[in-house]
């Protein structure tokens, strides 16, 4: 049976949805700002206080040692190179100075192997010659004069070319080093260079050798009696080289007085410290000369 009301019927009620409150939604939000505030505080702070990262090659450099780029420390109180790869361009095969601060001439180094020279062709396209005054034998040891070196000196100075001198040497001491230099000076007698006199030792490299299986500990005393040897008689002194020697096997602070002369077969003169001549190629024609010769070039600071 139905009922019937005999009032309106009552009305039902909605039910309201609460608001949440627009902070809450920004909870979560401030809760990250938060964090990452926190984090960048603390990051901040270890960069102030923690010690940068040690660079394992401070105060190194890197240079090419003729066999491969390594790092090495310098030496202190050895002047360094102040040649640049910008200072040099090459032409017909020749490298050539274009800096300002120093005047340079090109000249060759010259033994019994060159022999027969036309000095009077040759001296239109060099300023110098070092000469091969003599050698020690790599076997016995016993010193020797170059052959060529007195047909070489008179020819070179008749025709205005400069001359210096080198010595090629097997010693083993400072002792020998001092003997062969008396024997150079023997040799010269008293005759004029305009160029330094040079202490050329060389790894012969054969198992007869007497140098073979040499550790070089007596390499720079040996250098050192030469060439204090020979600035007492009143001449110019110089040390041949080439990179592994100047890097690895000289102490180049002790023959920092007497000049220079490094073996770099490249397009400019990189070896790391000052030198004042360069050997740039052993595969050089000059007019006059009937073998291919070693090419250097010799830097006068202006």
């Amino acid at each position: 049976m139905m009922e019937h009301y005999t009032t309106t019927p009552p009305r039902r009620r909605r039910r309201r949805r609460r608001r949440v409150a627009p902070i809450v939604w920004l909870l979560p939000l401030l809760v990250v700002i938060l964090t990452v505030s926190v984090v960048l505080v603390v990051r901040s702070f270890r960069a102030d206080t923690e010690p940068p990262p040690v660079d394992p090659h401070e105060g190194q450099v890197y240079v090419n040692d003729g066999a491969n780029m390594v790092w090495l420390t310098p030496i202190e109180g050895i002047a360094v190179n102040p040649l640049l790869r910008s200072d040099f361009i090459t032409l017909d095969g020749h490298p050539h100075y274009m800096g300002t601060d120093f005047t340079v001439e090109r000249g060759v180094d010259l033994s019994t192997y060159q022999a027969g020279v036309d000095w009077a062709k040759a001296a239109k396209e060099i300023d110098f010659a070092i000469l091969r005054i003599g050698y020690r034998g790599y076997g016995a040891g016993a010193l020797r004069a170059d052959d060529a070196f007195e047909s070489h000196y008179a020819g070179a100075r008749k025709n205005g070319v400069d001359v210096g001198v080198y010595f090629f040497s097997q010693a083993l001491t400072a002792q020998e080093g001092r003997e062969e230099a008396e024997y150079v000076l023997s040799l010269l007698d008293g005759r004029e260079l305009q160029l330094p006199i040079y202490f050329d030792w060389e790894d012969v490299g054969a198992e007869d050798a007497r140098t073979y299986g040499y550790d070089y500990a007596n390499l720079t005393d040996s250098a050192a009696a030469f060439c204090d040897t020979i600035r007492d008689a009143g001449y110019e002194a110089g040390v041949y080289i080439n990179r592994q020697q100047g890097y690895y096997h000289y102490d180049l602070a002790r023959l920092s007085p007497y000049s220079l002369w490094v073996a770099d077969l490249n397009r400019y003169p990189d070896f790391y410290y000052a030198h004042d001549m360069w050997q740039y190629t052993f595969t050089a024609e000059v007019e006059g000369i009937h073998t291919v010769v070693a090419m250097n070039l010799r830097f006068i600071e202006k």
